[in-house]
């Protein structure tokens, strides 16, 4: 049996627009006029009327953390209480009388930002958290995920003293009277390594809150980074929750696993045991060996070239030494697998860029499609030589709504005049998807689309940035649908409405062709589908 949907205004991946498509067995079997779509109904077939809505292929969120999402829902949501410090407190205190702990358990939240603070302007501290509780642990993880807070309880806990070693890749916050309470980075470890960790059902309960919550947003393909959501959860226990729920129908979104390792041994191991990119179905599938490169601007521990201007003390903090990164991703390569490297910094970006030109030169392969993920600060030098390497770039568009705010003054002019260069990276004949690192800023696709077509603020519209490296709507379409496809290699398997490719798509309550640039976030979703089954419809 078909479906034909007619009466709409159908992004095909090219203009003009297509006003009918055509679904069968989960996937797309035609797309063309209204008159052309009709006439192929049989008996038995099923007409959708689109009411002149707009219709594109779903979206692909192509950097995100889809357990880390689903446990950020089953946690305090710091970022809707992060207007000053008092409102974050108050926040944990109600979470706690709401959600007591089990015995040994640890109170959650995520999602603050001391920067939007307005009664304090630093970040929160163990003796912030006391107040909380003192005889609960309690931990609180800054919007960014690079930085975490703990209570004086939470420290007891862990046995973290003024004497605890710094460790490598990280930092242990220290004043006088000995541990702040806030780890950074590699540091964080300490304190998750520690926590109780969840079984596999309640990693499945994670993994189909955070669907539910995608498929709101329209999204019906996620390019996830999970194994490091719990450091005391193997990937083994995340695996088989994906396919479990694979097995039992229960699945909603196509997820491409990009595979988080800190050493050598532990990703050695992983693909002796039979997990290379591309393995797996169209609904569970092993992506990239995924990197942790360095911080995050916002907490000041991106690694970059030279001091941060507002803080001359630091340059960040980088994740791997050189001689690791080369040998891991050298390895990767060597083995056939595509590899992601987050890298904000561009002194952590030289780093990225110096493995894969050696693992390239000592393992050349024609399509590797080996990438960076976020590639924010950079300088003119790096893009030519992504350019040449043949990188692709993951970038964050939504990511420009908070650090405009920033980053001038965190990277001085001279570097804030070369970054979130993507445009440059397109028209150098490059290829950039979208995504938004979720939970870092919630899987909303129309507000990214949004900033990467504005390049300014989504509440206050202050920018532009750059505004050079706009895209046009069309390309922030793509850069949602078919070019995440093509970061998955998946291009000829999704990422357009035409024939032959899996039926995911979502229908906008507005056409964001004729839609006013500082409007379109507000395009709401009316449905979603994936496979030709709908997932989601609005109330």
């Amino acid at each position: 049996m078909k479906t034909i949907y007619y009466n709409g205004a159908v992004y095909t991946g090219q203009l003009p627009l297509a006003e009918a498509f055509v679904e069968e067995s989960g996937v797309f079997t035609f797309a063309g006029s209204n008159e052309e779509a009709v006439k192929m109904a049989e008996s038995g077939d099923r007409l959708v009327d689109l009411k002149g809505n707009f219709v594109c292929s779903g979206f692909n969120d192509s950097h995100m953390h889809l357990l880390g999402f689903g446990s950020a829902l089953h946690s305090a949501e710091l970022a809707a209480h992060t207007g000053s410090l008092k409102d974050m407190l108050d926040c944990l205190k109600t979470f706690l009388e709401n959600h007591p702990p089990r015995e040994n358990g640890w109170i959650m939240g995520r999602g603050w930002n001391q920067d939007y603070f307005s009664d304090e302007s630093r970040m929160p501290d163990r003796r912030d958290l006391d107040q909380v509780s003192l005889e609960v642990p309690v931990c609180a993880v800054r919007a960014c995920g690079h930085c975490l807070v703990v209570n004086s309880k939470a420290l007891e806990i862990l046995g973290i003293t003024a004497g605890t070693p710094q460790p490598d890749g990280g930092r242990i916050g220290m004043d006088g009277e000995g541990p702040d309470g806030r780890f950074f980075d590699n540091a964080m470890d300490l304190v998750y390594d520690r926590m109780p960790a969840p079984g596999k059902e309640d990693v499945k309960d994670m993994i189909l809150a955070a669907c539910r919550a995608l498929n709101s947003y329209g999204v019906t393909s996620s390019q996830t980074d999970d194994y490091c959501a719990f450091r005391t959860v193997p990937w083994t226990v995340v695996n088989e929750a994906y396919r479990e729920l694979e097995a039992e129908g229960k699945l909603t979104v196509r997820v491409y696993e990009q595979s988080n390792f800190a050493s050598l041994e532990t990703l050695k191991e992983f693909v002796e045991a039979g997990n290379k990119t591309g393995c797996g179905t169209d609904l569970f599938r092993i992506g990239p060996l995924k990197m942790l490169g360095d911080g995050a601007l916002g907490a000041r521990t991106a690694y970059l070239s030279r001091p941060y201007a507002d803080d001359p003390s630091t340059c960040g903090i980088p994740v791997f030494s050189q001689e690791t990164m080369d040998e891991m991703i050298g390895y990767a390569n060597a083995q056939g697998m595509q590899a992601a490297v987050h890298a904000i910094g561009d002194a952590c970006l030289d780093r990225v860029l110096n493995a894969y030109e050696k693992a390239l030169k000592d393992h050349p392969r024609t399509d590797h499609r080996h990438g960076i993920v976020h590639c924010q600060i950079t300088r003119p030098d790096q893009l030519e030589r992504i350019l040449k390497l043949g990188l692709h770039v993951y970038a964050q568009s939504i990511f420009l709504d908070y650090d405009i705010h920033i980053v001038k003054e965190r990277v001085g002019e001279e570097l804030a005049s070369t970054s979130y260069s993507w445009k440059t990276l397109l028209k150098g004949g490059g290829t950039v998807s979208n995504g938004t690192d979720c939970p870092v800023e919630l899987p909303d696709a129309m507000a990214g689309i949004q900033c990467a077509v504005t390049r300014k603020t989504l509440r206050d519209q202050v920018g532009p940035y750059l505004p050079d490296q706009s895209f046009t709507v069309q390309e922030a379409l793509d850069s949602y649908t078919s070019a995440g496809a093509y970061a998955s290699f998946e291009e000829n398997r999704k990422g357009k409405i035409a024939p032959g490719m899996l039926a995911d798509f979502v229908v906008l309550g507005r056409n964001p062709f004729e839609t006013e640039e500082t409007a379109l976030k507000d395009i709401p979703v009316l449905a979603t589908c994936l496979g030709g089954t709908m997932v989601y419809q609005a109330r």
